[in-house]
């Protein structure tokens, strides 16, 4: 069957209609596909290098899987290497339609670390089939595809998680405890940094790359998946995606998910109702400025009271900071942003969470929070309730959920929202303005332009069906 007639079938049918993966009953009572309680789940992983390189080292870490295929749009590319030699056995491809195709049967569930741009076909496709999904973050590239995999992944009820590491570490059970227990309350004003030097940082350009000649080893149409079109260059290969608009989703998108996570979450921030770039220095139409100072305001949720959350990022944008603060905070677990180091020795990334009556510090990932001054942390250090130990870590947990024995932390329902929100910031960073945003029609009711950014481009011809599986 060709990958056309695939397709409609999906489209017309569900996955019932073209595939039979095994089915059981999760502990809710739901039916899920997939492995059942003490099998191995058969992951399929598309893209190989790089994260998706150390994202297959994790799952295997958990002893829960076993890889089964391996799906990468320049098998040929030297950062693919080190995963076809861990794994000679596993079925390789270049196309993702083609390995459902294929083998869809064989699969239970797919890991998604490609770039930005191409999570959401990869990612709709894998649950109208039945499949569970782990994608990296953020979710998806634009606020319409992260909207429309929330209701496919209800719609097909896969198990779902984001790649937001420290959802499952110590962190989001200090959170929710010390929330639970309201050491963490009322909170109006949040700081998030991320001051390390990325990729674009010292690039100027006036126009997208000339053309290059393809490598015979990539299918650089797959590659592009629902971008715009555009010539191949190498400029746009192997992490450079995240300099450009119409790939990436910048700092934002690559580290606010790891930083303000948990605080989105516990805090039930929801959408905001404005985001503001408020400094934006090297602004430019195709790459992430040099710098950003973006404010998002959310509204009051119950009686929750209204908060503002302040990203800064660019190397020299550094945020203020309270008094007391200290130094970084450095987890040697914690990794270097791609093309960059962790400097130990300034502000790297991390937050500051202003409460009532405290002031909490925190980093990246799942490091911990701490009160400020170190004063007052003391004074409260009898009061702070026991924070659980995490039972799984996040590749764990998943596959765990793939089997119906646990929930996963940052399912689709949790990180959707979560990513609309950094969607919404890179709007702001497009259009260098204030963004007026109606959470309930989910529309920018002041900006013509940036509300049709909402959307995304529009889809080439071949891809528009991915859009019409939710």
């Amino acid at each position: 069957m060709d990958r056309r007639s695939f397709l409609k079938g999906v489209v017309a049918g569900g996955p019932a209609a073209m595939l039979g993966p095994r089915v059981l009953r999760a502990a809710d009572g739901r039916m899920i596909r997939g492995a059942g309680p003490n099998e191995l789940v058969n992951v399929a992983c598309c893209g190989i290098g790089g994260q998706g390189a150390a994202d297959i080292t994790q799952f295997m870490d958990t002893g829960l899987c076993n890889i089964v295929a391996l799906c990468d749009t320049d098998l040929g590319a030297e950062p693919t290497r080190k995963s076809i030699n861990a794994f000679p056995n596993a079925a390789r491809f270049q196309d993702f339609r083609r390995m459902f195709d294929r083998m869809g049967m064989d699969i239970d569930a797919v890991l998604i670390a490609t770039p930005d741009h191409s999570h959401f076909p990869i990612a709709m496709l894998a649950m109208s089939l039945g499949k569970h999904i782990y994608v990296e973050k953020p979710m998806a590239h634009s606020y319409r595809q992260i909207d429309l995999m929330m209701k496919a992944a209800k719609k097909y009820r896969v198990a779902t998680q984001m790649g937001n590491q420290g959802h499952s570490e110590a962190n989001y059970f200090q959170f929710r405890a010390w929330t639970d227990a309201g050491i963490i309350r009322n909170v109006s004003r949040i700081t998030a940094f991320m001051n390390s030097s990325r990729r674009w940082h010292g690039m100027h350009v006036s126009d997208f790359l000339p053309a290059e000649p393809i490598p015979d080893t990539l299918d650089f149409e797959t590659w592009l998946a629902t971008a715009a079109r555009h010539p191949y260059n190498q400029g746009y290969m192997v992490g450079e995606w995240r300099s450009w608009y119409d790939f990436g989703n910048g700092a934002l998108g690559d580290w606010g998910a790891h930083i303000f996570d948990t605080a989105h979450e516990f805090l039930q921030l929801g959408l905001p109702t404005e985001v503001e770039a408020v400094q934006l220095d090297g602004w430019n139409p195709f790459i992430f400025p040099q710098a950003s100072t973006l404010a998002f305001r959310f509204p009051a949720r119950g009686r929750r009271p209204p908060v503002e959350l302040t990203w800064y990022d660019g190397q020299q944008n550094l945020p203020p900071l309270p008094e007391g603060f200290g130094g970084a905070v450095v987890d040697p677990n914690i990794p270097a942003p791609t093309r960059g180091q962790i400097d130990t020795t300034r502000m790297a990334q991390g937050k500051v969470i202003y409460g009532e009556g405290l002031t909490f510090k925190g980093g990246t990932h799942g490091a911990t929070l701490s009160i400020i001054p170190e004063a007052r942390a003391q004074e409260m250090a009898a009061q702070l309730p026991e924070v659980p130990v995490s039972p799984s870590n996040h590749y764990r947990n998943f596959l765990l959920a793939c089997r119906g024995e646990e929930q996963c932390r940052s399912s689709f329902a949790v990180a959707g929202p979560l990513s609309q929100v950094m969607a919404l910031g890179v709007i702001a960073q497009r259009v260098n303005g204030k963004l007026s945003f109606d959470p309930n029609k989910q529309k920018i009711t002041n900006h013509k332009v940036a509300n049709g950014l909402l959307a995304g481009v529009e889809p080439r011809k071949e891809w528009k069906q991915f859009y019409k599986l939710a």
